[in-house]
């Protein structure tokens, strides 16, 4: 009897959180440019402390999930998805979170939409007020993305004509959908990989990355990796050819996903194709599917020439860290070749993604969908550039696939760290946001504690 009370709570703890985190996103969230507040506003740090609080409660709903799911009665695929539904609600209508990201989506859609090159140019060719909203790292900066995303960017920017809140909620009504798909492939795969799909929703779907970045921040990463997914899905059945081109439209997204069609070559062998044949399909499926795709879209094959895209100079991956580690100490001993130090560290980063990639793959061949998740991880850790909902590349595909409990607990660990990492604006940190942030996690750890110590009184006092 005691099952349905736990389930229940934790749907509402995290209702509680996430409905914190949308209301705090109303004064410290990534706001349009004319309705942001200064760090120093009143509203701002309340807002700052209100979605930390709600982060901490949301973080702490996931991990007693985590419990029940483990117990004697473990609910079903169906009552989760429930619980992911309940918990994404408050943000569906709440202010971009944690990235400006959103508003260089709905420029670059403005862009293809008026027929401007947008791997060519920043937003600052457009021009107007959509294009002040994107954070000035980006505005002279071409789109990294595939010519998928930006056909979706575009018709959206059609349909609301421009209109800001409008393309906001289209944004973000994208993103849920690719969630949507991502909650969809999880227990499919998960079952082919002889994991159990209550657990691989847990750690892959109902994971506070992706309420926080991908429903709340509106990352494309969620197109991403639900197309993926669902291509892997297709790959398991009787069509690898609309695997391929399945994959293919989520590589078109953002690149990192073409790793999947060695999976989809490997599913198919295993399901006893030639070899020869499942690469030939393979490649046929992906290299119709990105000639179509790049002619209905219209943006020419700029895309190819984006993966290079420049990252931010204080970017926190393990290479760029090292390469201004390395800059510096070369400046200071006066030495020529310290403008090399980070694009060397870019390149040594490649070469170890490539290697890393590898021999993951000729050690696991046999779990593709766990060597694809494996290797995405490492794409992601060896980058030249990080954020906490790139972890997901990775963690999608290992949650339907993980061998062990224990490397879902690993990767659990990870995600609670991650997932406090980005201030609500989506800007760097000072002091006093800093603070203002602990002391919003603070004081949500005050709260489930006395909570709990309520909870256990009576059954104290019963004993007695």
């Amino acid at each position: 009897m005691a099952f349905p009370v736990d389930l229940r709570r934790c749907q509402i703890l995290g209702l509680v959180g996430t409905a914190f985190l949308a209301a705090g996103g109303e004064s410290a969230g990534a706001l349009p440019v004319r309705e942001l507040l200064a760090p120093a506003d009143a509203r701002a740090a309340l807002g700052l402390v209100g979605v930390y609080f709600g982060v901490v409660l949301l973080i702490a709903a996931w991990a007693l999930l985590g419990r029940v799911i483990r117990g004697p009665e473990p609910p079903t695929p169906r009552a989760l998805l429930l619980v992911l539904a309940v918990w994404a609600a408050p943000l569906l209508l709440a202010p971009p979170l944690f990235s400006r990201d959103v508003y260089s989506y709905l420029a670059q859609g403005a862009m293809v939409d008026a027929q401007i090159d947008v791997y060519a140019h920043g937003p600052a060719r457009l021009g107007g007020p959509l294009a002040d909203e994107v954070a000035p790292a980006w505005r002279e900066t071409g789109a990294p993305y595939g010519p998928v995303f930006l056909v979706v960017a575009a018709a959206l920017s059609g349909l609301t004509r421009g209109e800001l809140p409008a393309g906001l909620f289209g944004m973000r009504l994208v993103a849920l959908l690719g969630v949507a798909l991502m909650a969809a492939a999880l227990p499919r795969l998960a079952r082919h990989s002889g994991a159990d799909p209550a657990a691989a929703l847990w750690l892959g779907a109902l994971n506070p990355l992706v309420l926080l970045h991908l429903v709340a921040g509106a990352h494309n990463d969620a197109v991403m990796l639900g197309l993926l997914g669902l291509g892997l899905v297709a790959a398991l059945g009787r069509w690898p050819a609309l695997g391929g081109v399945l994959v293919t439209l989520a590589a078109l997204v953002k690149a990192p996903a073409v790793l999947g069609l060695a999976a989809v070559v490997v599913l198919q062998i295993r399901a006893g194709r030639r070899p020869a044949k499942a690469v030939l399909t393979t490649a046929a499926a992906a290299s119709a599917t990105t000639v179509a795709a790049t002619a209905v879209a219209g943006t020419g094959y700029g895309w190819i020439r984006a993966l290079d895209t420049p990252v931010s100079p204080h970017n926190w991956a393990l290479t760029s860290l090292l390469g201004r580690i390395t800059r510096a100490w070369l400046e200071r001993i006066g030495s020529d070749l310290a403008p090399l130090a980070v694009p060397a560290w870019h390149a040594l980063g490649v070469v170890a993604a490539v290697v890393a990639v590898l021999l993951i793959w000729l050690r696991l061949r046999p779990r593709p969908v766990y060597a694809l998740g494996l290797s995405l991880a490492a794409v992601a850790a060896f980058g030249p550039a990080i954020r906490p909902w790139y972890a997901l590349w990775g963690l999608f595909l290992i949650a339907a696939a993980a061998p062990s409990a224990s490397v879902r607990h690993r990767v659990a660990a990870v995600t609670g760290v991650l997932a406090l990492a980005v201030l609500p604006g989506g800007g760097p940190a000072d002091t006093g946001q800093l603070v203002l942030a602990v002391s919003g996690g603070v004081l949500a750890v005050v709260v489930l504690w006395q909570v709990h110590q309520t909870a256990q009184a009576p059954a104290l006092g019963r004993t007695a």
